[in-house]
């Protein structure tokens, strides 16, 4: 290579490096957010665990903990989300049209949703799989002997749609019965309506838990006809939003990783481990620069809900009212599939 050739590839790559270096810009949702002060958040109508208002009007579970983290990242006050309730049927469309800006509503990961309503799927905070809840009176013990029974059923959902593949796959001609609000198929399941309720596994521990008048008169099979990958969706055209929203979920995946917790988030920014730094903005590292954020951005998150191991636990985990296991949801170096990118 000569001399003036070499020059030019030199400064080629020196470019290249300093446009990996610029900080990023935070994007359109982002600067609507800080206008307003406030983050918009489409969640359930009502399921406890994931997210459900008490009494008061206070929202928390699983998925408003997602809503409350992303604020405490970019508003520095988890307290600064608008809850937006929104059935199976307005969601998307409340996503599409700019009504919320992120929907974290136990929504199921799809190639249709992801390939053709404009949304871009981000980060799994929940993977479940589809059962049957029924009456122990009932005496059925697997969903093969559902065969010719009523099951009660969500419109526009994915539940729907398994439902009828996986009656037609095994010859069992089930009759769906079709509601339009989870709280009409959830109740005509429990007036006797249908033999089953069907959804995802960890719904109908939310609804047995909450709306059952016993519990315990009330089984979930153990047979799961489905893969539900259940976490928030952004609009498409907003790349940086997008990219705040996948790292949040990462870096709280991350922080459980690396034992960075609620309580000790402050005393682990003097961390001297790598990773922990970059975490936490401990050190020279300042990770944030590179969505348009400050360095302090995951531990504000942290600040406010804990990691995600700690979320798990208080929304769903074994010692909640449903008593989830963490199973899949547990850390891959745990046997389970929750992964994180490094937040390098």
């Amino acid at each position: 290579m000569n001399l003036d050739k070499f020059k030019l590839v030199a400064v080629i790559v020196a470019s290249m490096g300093t446009l990996l270096a610029t900080p990023a810009h935070a994007g359109k949702t982002l600067d609507g957010i800080k206008a307003r002060g406030q983050l918009v958040c489409g969640v359930n109508t009502g399921l406890a665990g994931f997210a459900a208002a008490n009494t008061a009007g206070k929202w928390s579970g699983l998925d408003v903990d997602v809503c409350r983290a992303l604020a405490a990242t970019v508003l520095n006050d988890p307290e600064k989300v608008k809850y937006v309730p929104l059935n199976a049927q307005q969601r998307f469309t409340a996503l599409q049209s700019g009504e919320i800006d992120i929907l974290p509503r136990n929504t199921t990961f799809t190639m249709t949703r992801d390939a053709s309503l404009g949304l871009n799927i981000t980060v799994p905070n929940y993977y479940d799989g589809q059962g049957f809840m029924v009456t122990v009176k009932s005496k059925i013990k697997s969903a093969k002997q559902l065969k010719g029974q009523t099951v009660c059923v969500q419109s526009g959902t994915t539940t729907e749609k398994n439902l009828t593949d996986y009656s037609k796959a095994n010859n069992l001609g089930i009759k769906p019965v079709v509601f339009e609000k989870l709280e009409a198929a959830e109740n005509a399941y429990f007036t006797g309506r249908c033999v089953s309720y069907t959804t995802d596994a960890s719904g109908l521990a939310s609804t047995r838990n909450d709306k059952a008048k016993d519990p315990k008169e009330h089984i979930i099979l153990p047979d799961l006809i489905s893969k539900e990958p259940l976490g928030p969706m952004v609009r498409r055209g907003d790349d940086e939003w997008f990219a705040i929203v996948k790292w949040v979920m990462y870096g709280l995946l991350e922080a459980e990783e690396y034992g960075v917790t609620q309580a000790n988030v402050d005393q682990m920014k003097s961390s001297t481990d790598p990773v922990v730094q970059r975490l936490l903005g401990g050190g020279n590292e300042d990770t944030g620069k590179l969505l348009g954020l400050d360095k302090d951005w995951l531990a504000r998150a942290v600040k406010a809900i804990g990691n995600y191991g700690e979320s798990f636990e208080r929304n769903v985990g074994p010692k909640s009212p449903l008593g989830l296991p963490r199973g899949m949801n547990n850390l891959w170096n745990k046997g389970g599939l929750m992964y994180a990118y490094p937040v390098r």
